[in-house]
């Protein structure tokens, strides 16, 4: 904690502006830094979809028709018009996850999002994470979870207090993160 990923998380998202040097992105970004971020609480699931995919750059027509599918993937079908200021926090990540990977990014980030997500769905987004990795898009994973980081990640990165203490192949990384 306070390493300074969720930081640069943002500045890659371009939700921040850094203080030092410059980050090149090329590409759609989805970032699902923060559960519920882009979503307006007195707005439906369903309003909010549009919503967000807006905010992501995906245009409304896109939406309309990846409409069933989203609420479909995401299992909100009993409250998909249901204001979301009453989701609970694994239905907000259901519906942030299943937006921002429906149509891929290029670039997917992605910040400790499975908490308060049940098994069988936490399951279901691997798999549709897998597919995601498996077509040579880019994730950006921060996780505290070393599973996560050698099913997903061909590179691993290391931060203490915003300075790289290790990057490179996964298990390498692990190694010298367990030894810290």
């Amino acid at each position: 904690n306070g390493a300074g990923k969720s930081t640069l998380l943002k500045i890659i998202s371009r939700i921040y502006k850094p203080t030092a040097g410059k980050v090149n992105v090329t590409g759609r970004i989805a970032p699902l830094i923060e559960i519920g971020a882009g979503f307006h609480p007195e707005l439906s699931g369903r309003e909010n979809t549009y919503l967000n995919a807006a905010i992501l750059g995906i245009p409304r027509k896109v939406i309309e028709q990846r409409l069933d599918s989203i609420v479909s993937f995401s299992e909100l079908e009993d409250f998909i018009d249901m204001p979301v200021k009453y989701y609970s926090t694994g239905m907000h990540l259901r519906l942030a996850f299943t937006i921002a990977t429906e149509i891929a990014p290029d670039i997917l980030i992605l910040d400790e999002l499975y908490a308060g997500g049940d098994a069988a769905f936490i399951e279901k987004a691997n798999k549709r994470l897998e597919t995601f990795v498996n077509h040579s898009k880019i994730l950006i994973l921060v996780a505290h979870d070393m599973s996560y980081i050698r099913r997903f990640c061909n590179r691993a990165m290391v931060l203490n207090h915003g300075e790289i203490r290790a990057m490179g192949p996964p298990e390498d990384v692990i190694g010298r993160y367990l030894a810290y």
